[in-house]
């Protein structure tokens, strides 16, 4: 279960907008869903939002209209790009294989990447 690889985290302004990238170094994702997590300080790890390799998302409701996952299969990348941040949604934040609805994942954890939103 080689884990799959996160970028573009870094430090915005509440308000602002970020690109969170999410690659493999296998030959693809396979058939599974992709999905994004997220650690704030200080607690445990918790769901952002997954897509299936047919393109049907789900999204924790804190995200709700404001982050959209999608997903590119030609390149195998996912992303998730984050509008309107605000500073609850500060964290590590970490991509893996599993089901649609984010509760099972299927390889280990990766190094994740870093958000921070604060003034």
């Amino acid at each position: 279960q080689v884990p799959l690889e996160e970028s573009g985290g870094g430090w915005v302004q509440p308000g602002g907008s970020l690109r969170l990238t999410c690659t493999t170094s296998r030959k693809s994702f396979g058939v599974a869903a992709v999905g994004w997590f997220r650690q704030p300080p200080e607690k445990q790890r918790e769901f952002v939002a997954t897509i299936s390799r047919d393109g049907r998302t789900n999204y924790a409701d804190s995200v709700k209209g404001r982050f959209t996952i999608t997903r590119d299969n030609a390149k195998e990348t996912v992303y998730l790009q984050m509008d309107s941040l605000k500073p609850e949604d500060t964290g590590v934040y970490y991509c893996n294989r599993g089901t649609e609805a984010g509760r099972t994942v299927f390889d280990d954890w990766g190094q994740g990447t870093e958000v921070t939103v604060s003034s």
